[in-house]
């Protein structure tokens, strides 16, 4: 297989410097013509130049063209930015003692997120803004590059349209999830709560999201009502993602396949033909480890969807009840031990199948024209992630060809 595309790399009118990220022991592409064929396109003693805030060429470290810039990585590996495809970042309030009491025997419900709710409609922006700010950075650390981030916690629309207007100010990926569960003031009339999450509160939260999600759940939505939802979302060019059989079976995953949804999130009870749905259409099935870790839950079968052909992608599904984890390492790690996913697969699975989830060509990959998202480890293997788990491996993060971690403060204070 040949281990660059192409030999040289691209000009086109620019003044960008080019910068040489060079003597890479182990390179993951995420393309499959390159490096060792794998699917995670593996190529060792590697190089990657960046133009801007592009790939521009990868190869082989003795092959790379000159540049104007050069940086010796010293035989680390390098993966692709990861990319974290479901998150909960707008919220206020803590649920250890919901955690403690769970962890010494007490079921997961969804009727913990009314805890946040409260928390969250009585903050100010500005704390909002600080928390999400918080682990924004929080993630950056570990290597994320991309995040998806939800509203939920408000309920309201004036809550909900603050929480996405906050998110959008630290990204792109902002979903609407108005749809959470039914708030303790509509408890009475759920039809009531349908009605404004799909007229009053969709017009004043659209301008601010790209995607529209439902927890369809027993105690949440149920398929009839996360259908209207979903739709009426669409109606307003939202694009569908479903938070899908989580806690039990039911009509979350089907009905992510009818509406062409972006990603069914959770998959952890699945029938045949579940399974076979995701295997035959664009939706993509996201895993969330951490939910699983911090529930004591079943762990969803990920060997099971491999082996049928369905899209895979890992997440943290950060959140402050049940999965309160920003680390994609150890996500990772995770879904090597307890989901039966091989290391391959699973850092695949967090930075390519993300993007799939994202709907995204522009990142998950690091082959020319990407987006020059690297995350450096201090290890000479993406195997790494999953052999050392809970060790901060990541060494160094560029984003758009700007290397973000370590700041320039940062390095000036290493010895």
């Amino acid at each position: 297989m040949p281990t660059s595309t192409p030999d040289t790399p691209r000009h086109t009118p620019t003044t960008a410097a080019t910068t040489a990220l060079t003597h890479i022991a182990g390179l993951v592409t995420n393309d499959p013509s390159l490096g060792d064929g794998s699917p995670i396109g593996l190529i060792q003693d590697a190089a990657v130049v960046i133009e801007g805030d592009r790939v521009v060429w990868v190869g082989e470290s003795s092959k790379a063209p000159p540049t104007d810039n050069a940086l010796d990585l010293g035989g680390r590996a390098v993966v692709p930015g990861f990319v974290d495809s479901h998150s909960h970042l707008v919220f206020a309030g803590d649920r250890t003692a919901e955690f403690n009491a769970r962890m010494s025997g007490r079921a997961y419900t969804a009727g913990g997120i009314r805890t946040t709710v409260a928390a969250t409609r009585a903050a100010s922006d500005a704390d909002l803004d600080a928390t999400l700010a918080r682990y924004v950075a929080e993630a950056l650390r570990q290597g994320t590059t991309t995040l998806e981030t939800k509203s939920g916690y408000g309920l309201t629309v004036e809550d909900e349209a603050r929480s996405l207007r906050l998110a959008g100010e630290h990204t792109d990926e902002v979903t609407y999830l108005g749809a959470h569960i039914v708030p303790p003031d509509h408890a009475d009339d759920p039809a009531a709560y349908v009605a404004l999450v799909t007229g009053d509160m969709l017009d004043a939260c659209a301008p601010y999201a790209r995607w529209i999600d439902v927890f369809c759940e027993t105690g949440a939505f149920d398929g009839d009502q996360a259908r209207a939802i979903l739709l009426a979302g669409r109606a307003k060019g939202l694009h569908p993602r479903i938070h899908a059989n989580q806690l039990s079976y039911g009509p979350g995953v089907q009905l992510a396949v009818e509406l062409d949804a972006a990603s069914a999130d959770h998959c952890t009870h699945l029938t045949d033909a579940d399974v076979d749905a995701l295997a035959h259409s664009d939706t993509v099935a996201t895993l969330l480890p951490g939910a699983e870790f911090s529930t004591r839950a079943a762990w969803p079968d990920a060997r099971r969807l491999l082996d049928a052909g369905a899209t895979v992608a890992l997440s943290t599904d950060c959140n402050p009840g049940s999965s309160f984890t920003s680390s994609m390492p150890f996500c990772i790690a995770l879904a090597v031990r307890d989901m039966h996913m091989s290391p391959d697969e699973a850092v695949w699975s967090a930075t390519a199948g993300g993007a799939r989830a994202l709907r995204r060509t522009d990142i998950g990959r690091l082959t020319p024209g990407a987006r020059a998202d690297l995350t450096v480890l201090d290890a000479p293997s993406h195997v790494h992630l999953a052999y050392r788990p809970g060790v901060p491996l990541v060494s160094s993060v560029w984003r758009s060809g700007v290397r973000v971690l370590p700041g320039e403060r940062d390095l000036r204070n290493r010895p």
